[in-house]
């Protein structure tokens, strides 16, 4: 029986990235942004399980690869055109097709990718990617449909990219200060910028703080 447990978490996570599509569809933009993140936990929580009951198994890893699409890829993507994206016609659609594509990318990569550098992932975290869409949805903001697409496609091209993000283990390759300051004073904008904006300024001082770390 407790073999099943990460399992069912890793499919919850499926079940809340379908909730997400649904709920854009019916035009629910902050409910379809809400389950990605529920998404995001139910992720973080399977992994945890299975090493707590000791049956990790290739079976697995496959099964949360592809919900992890689903949730982290084609839930947001489908989010950002809904909402704004489409506003630009084929250009608007081929940015959230680009972001899913990414998406799977990154995933298929992660499943075979032999050459690991300790204490990071290579390339943003497809969940870290999703939940950077939803939670800039969960702001509010409205901004120009030419500068949301931009972001959604860099964001992207770093699920694809070599830049390193750290996996908070506390294992393998320091992290540098400079980028931590730097990043710190970009949260505080975010801050200051939309005070309700916490969650999309943890996530998108992550993205900052990655490319920052692999360049200096």
């Amino acid at each position: 029986m407790k073999k099943q447990i990460p399992n069912a978490l890793t499919a919850s996570n499926l079940v809340f990235g379908m909730l997400s599509i649904i709920s854009t569809y019916n035009a629910e933009y902050f409910l379809a942004a809400v389950f990605i993140i529920i998404a995001m936990i139910a992720d973080g929580l399977d992994g945890r399980a299975a090493r707590y009951f000791k049956v990790s198994s290739e079976f697995g890893k496959e099964l949360d690869s592809l919900c992890d699409l689903v949730s982290f890829g084609v839930a947001p993507a489908f989010l950002a055109y809904a909402y704004s994206l489409h506003d630009l016609g084929y250009v608007g659609m081929a940015g959230a097709v680009f972001f899913a594509t990414c998406g799977a990318l990154r995933l298929a990569r992660f499943n075979v990718n032999t050459t690991v550098v300790k204490g990071f992932f290579m390339g943003l975290p497809i969940p870290a990617g999703g939940c950077l869409i939803a939670t800039f949805i969960l702001t509010g903001a409205m901004p120009k449909v030419e500068f949301l697409t931009i972001a959604v496609v860099l964001v992207g091209y770093l699920m694809v990219s070599t830049v390193r993000y750290p996996d908070f283990k506390g294992k393998g390759e320091k992290i540098k200060k400079i980028p931590v300051l730097i990043t710190a004073l970009f949260a505080i904008y975010i801050l200051f910028w939309n005070v309700k904006a916490v969650l999309f300024m943890i996530f998108s001082a992550y993205v900052v703080f990655g490319i920052l770390n692999t360049l200096m």
